[in-house]
């Protein structure tokens, strides 16, 4: 919504609009309002309660995306889905190609997978970003982001342990959504890989945000085996741009320029 830029009308639907689980309501809203694209961010992200919960995150992440997909195709609108780099092993060690095979090793991921297959599947002209790492405003006014959680749990004098053997890249949602709607116009291809350049690991993340913030804390890296999340996630899981740079568009920021924006906004806006 703050960086929408483009012709026409934005219509934002919360929550509180409409439950896209609910395929029945979903539709009578969407054929009143006839849009030209349907951006679809809602998400069950809770990882690792996935694990015994995968019905929810399956309700969400999948069949909803399949009915929002049916919608978006009978009245002519594009899909737009946001995904995750958790549909892939993190078997490899270079960046992970939009056309590499996935192979999640979670609920959540096998549930994303899911609503990428109906996304596609069901609306002809569906586009889907896999996004990574993500850390911005509205997640820090809300629930809160990975950032906001060694911050808070930091400045609360807890000892932090952060997984050190596991290698992202960590993403700005500002750039992101900017990048959103550059690609969407001249969007060729059905999947994108959407994130800031670079890569680093959960621990350096971690221990570069506190530097930014100022905040001293007691920080110590484990390994993922140490640390015991209940969900498996995928040891390497960097993303390539190929299809972005198809379009002349892989130029966002290096991840460390976006987190030292990020921490700028966050304390000019409290």
């Amino acid at each position: 919504m703050r960086t929408f830029d483009g012709s026409g009308q934005l219509t934002p639907l919360s929550t509180r609009d409409v439950d896209i689980r609910d395929a029945a309501a979903t539709r009578s809203i969407l054929e009143a309002l006839r849009p030209t694209w349907v951006l679809n961010t809602a998400a069950y992200n809770l990882v690792d309660r996935a694990e015994e919960d995968g019905r929810s995150a399956f309700a969400l992440n999948a069949e909803a995306v399949g009915s929002l997909a049916d919608i978006c195709q009978r009245i002519g609108a594009r899909l737009v889905h946001f995904s995750t780099d958790y549909v892939f092993d993190g078997a490899k060690r270079t960046p992970y190609l939009e056309t590499d095979p996935p192979r999640p090793l979670s609920v959540y991921g096998e549930s994303k997978l899911a609503g990428e297959l109906l996304a596609l599947e069901r609306c002809e002209r569906a586009v889907v970003f896999r996004v990574c790492g993500l850390f911005g405003l509205a997640g820090s006014l809300g629930k809160g982001n990975f950032v906001e959680t060694m911050l808070r749990l930091a400045r609360d004098g807890r000892p932090l342990r952060v997984v050190s053997d596991q290698v992202l890249c960590p993403s700005y949602t500002l750039d992101l959504a900017r990048k959103v709607w550059a690609v969407l116009p001249k969007a060729a291809q059905p999947v994108y890989h959407l994130t800031n350049a670079g890569q680093t690991s959960w621990y350096d993340f971690a221990r570069r945000s506190l530097e930014l913030a100022g905040v001293t804390a007691d920080l110590t890296a484990v390994t993922a085996a140490e640390y015991g999340a209940k969900a498996r996630r995928p040891p390497y899981s960097v993303l390539a741009h190929a299809n972005l740079a198809a379009l002349g568009e892989d130029d966002l920021r290096p991840w460390g320029e976006a987190l030292v924006a990020y921490v700028a906004e966050r304390s000019s806006s409290r």
